[in-house]
């Protein structure tokens, strides 16, 4: 029988830090017993608080750093690390940089898979690069606030500056912030499932500096709304777009499903390979552009593609790598299951002039099989699935078409490594170094580009 924890809430007691979670998390040991600590890195000593205790490890804080790591980065505002908004901001970039490559590479040795992790490709300048925010609403001390939860809590930490995300958008926050407030909208109380304004959505566009804002409230009626329109324009020219989404579920998702257009277009554009793409409220458009554009590059370049190429894209949402390579290839057959994505594919290809792109909707895993049962011949698959990954169905069905290339864009190396074992099961080599980027500095985020190729 399994012996209960050999610490417990309260204790105290020093510890050097041994290594570092996927969530960013310092590792300390008590009797070879795991303790997860906020904002301590390896190569630190520490005297740790417990703050909970579970089977088979523990939370802990740091009471005092008795010895800082050299990769310590002093420069950073708490509220990123605490918030879990950048929980990988203290750890100086180019650690972060190597804690990432550390990361794939420990998870492919773990699952016995051969495989040469290149170098992570970073940013030169890693901050205030996102280009979309969703920041919550509450009422903290009887005034409406936003800002950012601190980790695993309700309770909310007022910001005004994220860090990461673009400096443009963190002024806008602010400036519809204090416009709700002058005329007195109840923020949401997600306890009592009251209140009206639930979440500031703003997006901008990278290259067209267009803005969008996002009003998400719990009611239809949001009262004294052209006041608050006229104000929003008055003080951000670069708004193109106010768009209330009506979220009235009792949950914990961002988004409800209605959009009204309060003022301007439904849509703003931006640029991608100077290609452009229209993007709506609901739209799945990459955060970072600019490593987006690296990202997408290298796939295309690691796949060689060639003119008369038939080519598939899995996951294609708004169309954006198949929109990118259409001009390279013969024909590109794009799947999504989000159809206002798919709407927006189609509208891409054709604001860009593109014709050899099909769009379906549907699922990629039941799509796959049935072009396999189509005998559809595709020389290339990209693949780029959400954080769970792919289905085993969706690889038979993809490496049964025998495509020489399955170029796999991941999100989330734990399930790439998983899937990578059964791809080479199926037939295929990695080809060359798998290839990590960095589309989210400052967070536990990483994303990589791995070729499959068919062995001969």
């Amino acid at each position: 029988m399994k012996s209960k924890a050999p610490v417990i809430k309260n204790q105290e007691f020093e510890a050097e830090v041994v290594d570092l979670t996927y969530q960013g998390l310092g590792v300390v040991k008590f009797e070879d017993f795991p303790i997860f600590v906020v904002n301590a890195i390896p190569g630190e000593v520490v005297k740790v608080g417990i703050t909970k205790v579970q089977k088979n490890f523990a939370f802990g804080r740091v009471i005092k750093r008795l010895k800082d790591s050299p990769n310590r980065n002093h420069d950073v505002d708490q509220d990123a690390i605490i918030t879990g908004i950048a929980p990988l901001a203290n750890l100086k970039y180019d650690a972060q940089l190597e804690y990432k490559q550390n990361q794939i590479a420990e998870l492919f040795k773990k699952q016995h898979v051969e495989a040469e992790i290149a170098p992570t490709i970073g940013m030169d300048n890693p901050v205030g690069y996102r280009n979309k925010a969703q920041i919550p609403v509450r009422e903290v001390k009887g005034e409406l606030t936003t800002g950012f939860y601190r980790r695993n809590s309700h309770n909310l930490v007022p910001i005004e500056d994220y860090y990461i995300q673009d400096p443009e958008i963190d002024k806008a926050i602010i400036v519809v912030r204090d416009i709700l407030r002058k005329y007195h909208v109840p923020a949401y109380d997600e306890f009592k499932h009251q209140g009206v304004i639930r979440t500031v959505m703003v997006r901008r566009g990278y290259y067209s500096h267009e803005m969008m804002v996002v009003l998400v409230t719990r009611t239809k009626k949001l009262q004294l709304v052209d006041e608050i329109v006229r104000e929003i324009t008055d003080a951000l020219p670069e708004v193109k777009s106010i768009i209330q989404n009506i979220n009235p579920a009792k949950t914990n998702v961002i988004m409800g499903t209605e959009n009204n257009v309060l003022w301007g277009n439904k849509t703003i554009k931006d640029t991608l390979f100077g290609k452009q793409f229209e993007i709506g409220p609901l739209s799945f458009y990459q955060v970072n552009p600019q490593t987006t554009e690296q990202l997408y590059k290298l796939a295309a370049q690691k796949a060689e593609l060639k003119a008369d190429d038939l080519v598939i894209d899995a996951y294609s949402g708004i169309g954006t790598i198949s929109l990118t390579i259409a001009e390279q290839v013969r024909e590109v057959l794009g799947v999504e299951i989000i159809e206002g994505a798919v709407e927006d594919a189609k509208r891409n290809a054709k604001l860009n002039g593109i014709k050899n792109v099909r769009f379906t909707l549907g699922k990629a895993e039941e799509q796959m099989v049935a072009w396999q049962e189509a005998e559809v011949q595709p020389d290339v698959i990209f693949v780029d699935p959400p954080r769970k990954g792919l289905t085993p169905e969706l690889i038979d069905a993809a490496t049964a078409m025998a495509p020489a290339k399955l170029v796999y864009i991941s999100c989330n190396p734990a399930t790439l490594v998983r899937d990578a074992a059964q791809i080479i099961e199926n037939g295929y080599h990695i080809k060359g170094e798998v290839q990590p980027v960095d589309q989210f500095p400052q967070t536990t985020h990483i994303e990589s580009v791995t070729v499959f190729e068919k062995n001969a």
